[in-house]
């Protein structure tokens, strides 16, 4: 789409879940909170948030800090694997690693995943129709950031295996008319005391 004005997507992961993935951890509800204060003064449009209650609840946090903006729930905002490439798509040294991570994804999610994620590029990528430039927050889950950043990086498509994103860590996209998208903000953290930061990755990786 081509659009007259600039859309600003911000992408964020939910804050901490519990083991069974049932709502937020204290942590992630603090997460969600301190990550409200940040965005508050920003011009929202809409929030999109995936259905799990992870996401609902991270994005109803984040909506009390913000003044008059709309919640909409959507199944293309959800967890979801985005693409599965063959082996010959992929490197030679991770291939084997990339390839039984994704043999967990049942023929359902097979199709459901890659249909999903289509829509999140007809959906969220873009400049936007009209005179005034777009700000929307999307509430969701690692592999659908990563599939968005690595479309505005115009990655090859098994490139979002590998990108990944902190609880209530903040991506910025944006899309300007006749640009290349550009990434602003990328797994941003710096709103989150230490304590907070670096959650959803494995122990070894926090910095």
């Amino acid at each position: 789409m081509t659009g007259a004005a600039t859309r600003y997507l911000y992408l964020v992961r939910h804050g901490e879940a519990t083991p069974d993935e049932s709502g937020l951890t204290p942590a992630g509800r603090r997460q969600a909170e301190l990550l409200g204060r940040r965005l508050r003064d920003i011009p929202f449009t809409t929030v999109h948030h995936g259905p799990l209650p992870r996401a609902e609840q991270t994005a109803r946090l984040i909506g009390d800090h913000l003044e008059n903006v709309p919640l909409r729930v959507s199944e293309v905002a959800g967890d979801y694997v985005p693409y599965i490439p063959q082996r010959d798509e992929l490197p030679a040294g991770p291939a084997d690693f990339y390839l039984r991570f994704l043999a967990a994804a049942g023929e359902e999610e097979r199709e459901r995943g890659p249909a999903l994620a289509r829509q999140a590029l007809d959906l969220f990528t873009g400049p936007v129709d009209g005179d005034e430039d777009r700000h929307e927050l999307v509430v969701t889950h690692n592999f659908l950031i990563a599939w968005l950043v690595r479309d505005a990086l115009y990655a090859p498509e098994w490139r979002w295996l590998g990108l990944n994103h902190g609880n209530a860590a903040l991506t910025v996209i944006r899309y300007a008319p006749g640009r290349a998208a550009s990434l602003l903000v990328s797994n941003d953290m710096r709103h989150l005391p230490a304590e907070l930061r670096w959650t959803g990755f494995p122990p070894e990786l926090h910095i």
